[in-house]
């Protein structure tokens, strides 16, 4: 079975946000995380925001850990912060399901960096119990929204867990994170630093065991759950073949997911030309830190190649998958009729990137014909795609897939993917982690009109000055500044700070 990527071993900074309720544990819990890290080769530091009263108040609890620099090195002692900061914690401890929830609203849980360990009980708050009807929050949508923003959610109820071992929350919770994975410590280190902290040792043992025990289990599941599908088709089969002769293993995964989306999104084919950029890419991938630049390009090539044109997003909207998932969202029943009205507002653009090549191309040139054509589409308007009308519309433009290839869209997609894929491979061979940087800041494009051409913007900016700073030490630590400062605000003005910064913290 493969593993879900976990904090690499030689990772030197470490970041982890335990939010908690009075009483829980929750300051022991980060005391032995502490006392983990510095026993193992870090330095760590931890802080906590207290709530507004004991027992009521949830505290924030944060602890940084850097590597331990080697004895004479010329470097300074790390300096580390107090709070975290949205967007850069590796690891979430949760002591109740609800604090889960306030983790991801605050910007804490992001799904490509944060493992969120989470109990799935709940302590229900006085505005809950006070309400005059069912005042309860929505339980389950916290959990869709842990398993959908974070890199992984490791979930189960740690509350019956302490009960059933006769110890507490905080034990559980840090056998938790060890049986996640999480980080880079042997299970021996995690016992350890409950002797060394000499409270309860035996009932914080057996409550860890217990915890462990628990996460092993949930994690084993996701990541069986996490596995690509087998093929079922000779078409699929062959290129399952093809993976697996002519990638390194880190990849196959990420690869048979990017097969298997991309014979959905378009055929055979085109997935056999995702095979034949990734095995380009991997030729010059000299394996570092266990090929992240093959995986790395495995995920956001497919991602790019299936981009959400005015096609595809008609295919998404009739599909009889999205009909069953909305009845069962909204709990229609067998006596009820399900009407779904959608709003859509495609731009010129978009209806002439649909359009062969030549044509669309030939109206965007035309300044007085865009002008004219333009006023057409100033509106969007409420569509009810469950209407006789508006399905067949939406169904014949979704069949259009196999006119993809002739499509504007088409065309412009290939040749920003093909110099994308020529600047990888170009500085691959000199700077592998500077390579997988600027494959991830693939990430910036998304979506489609406004938000589509705002991210295609950031990416630019994000890649040029990549570009210029090809040779430089610290190039991949700049351009990852860059990109995640692209991601914090829609203006842009995060993004601009940085590039006056030459990607530098400011």
């Amino acid at each position: 079975m493969t593993t879900l990527a976990t904090i690499p071993a030689d990772r030197d900074r470490i970041t982890v946000a335990i939010l908690a309720l009075g009483g829980q544990g929750g300051g022991v819990l980060a005391d032995w995380i502490i006392d983990l890290a510095n026993s193992n080769g870090y330095v760590a530091q931890g802080t906590s925001v207290p709530g507004v009263a004991q027992r009521t108040g949830s505290t924030v609890y944060y602890i940084e850990m850097v590597r331990r620099r080697d004895a004479g090195a010329n470097r300074p002692d790390p300096v580390l912060a107090l709070t975290p900061v949205p967007g850069d914690v590796d690891v979430v401890i949760a002591s109740e399901l609800m604090e889960a929830g306030r983790a991801i609203l605050r910007g804490f849980v992001t799904d490509d960096r944060t493992t969120l360990i989470g109990s799935t009980h709940r302590i229900y708050a006085i505005s809950e119990k006070s309400a005059r009807g069912d005042g309860t929050g929505a339980s389950d949508r916290i959990l869709a929204a842990a398993e959908r923003r974070a890199k992984r959610f490791v979930g189960f109820d740690m509350d019956a867990a302490a009960n059933r071992a006769g110890s507490v929350i905080s034990s559980v919770m840090f056998g938790a994170l060890a049986g996640s994975g999480a980080l880079p410590f042997p299970r021996e280190a995690f016992e350890n630093a409950i002797r060394h902290g000499g409270k309860a040792v035996p009932a914080n043992l057996k409550g860890f065991a217990t915890g462990e025990a628990s996460a092993v289990e949930v994690r084993t599941a996701v990541e069986a759950a996490a596995m690509p599908p087998a093929p079922t088709t000779p078409a699929g089969r062959a290129l399952a073949d093809r993976i697996a002769a002519t990638l390194p293993i880190p990849a196959h995964a990420i690869a048979l997911e990017g097969v298997r989306r991309l014979m959905d999104y378009q055929d055979a084919a085109y997935a056999g030309v995702y095979l034949d950029r990734l095995v380009a890419i991997a030729a010059v991938d000299d394996g570092q830190d266990a090929h992240r630049l093959t995986a790395a390009v495995a995920r956001h090539l497919a991602l790019w190649m299936a981009y959400e044109d005015t096609i595809r997003v008609a295919d998404l909207k009739v599909r009889a998958t999205r009909s069953v998932r909305v009845a069962k969202e909204v709990r229609v029943n067998d006596a009820q009729l399900l009407h779904v009205t959608e709003y859509m507002h495609p731009r010129l653009r978009e209806v002439c990137e649909t359009l062969p090549r030549g044509i669309g191309g030939a109206i965007l040139a035309r300044p007085a014909l865009r002008t004219w054509l333009e006023r057409f589409f100033t509106k969007g308007r409420h569509v009810e795609t469950t209407s006789l009308r508006w399905f067949l519309l939406l169904r014949l433009l979704a069949g259009m897939r196999g006119m993809r290839r002739s499509t504007l869209r088409y065309a412009e997609e290939q040749a920003r993917i093909e110099d994308w894929l020529a600047l990888i491979r170009e500085i691959a061979p000199r700077d592998a982690a500077l390579a997988a940087e600027i494959a991830l800041t693939q990430t910036l494009i998304k979506g489609y009109s406004d938000t589509f051409e705002r991210g295609l913007r950031n990416f630019h900016a994000v890649v040029g000055a990549a570009r210029g700073l090809v040779g430089t030490p610290d190039a991949a630590e700049r351009v990852r500044t860059l990109r995640e400062a692209a991601l914090k605000d829609d203006r842009g003005e995060a993004l601009q700070q940085g590039l006056a910064c030459g990607g530098r913290a400011a």
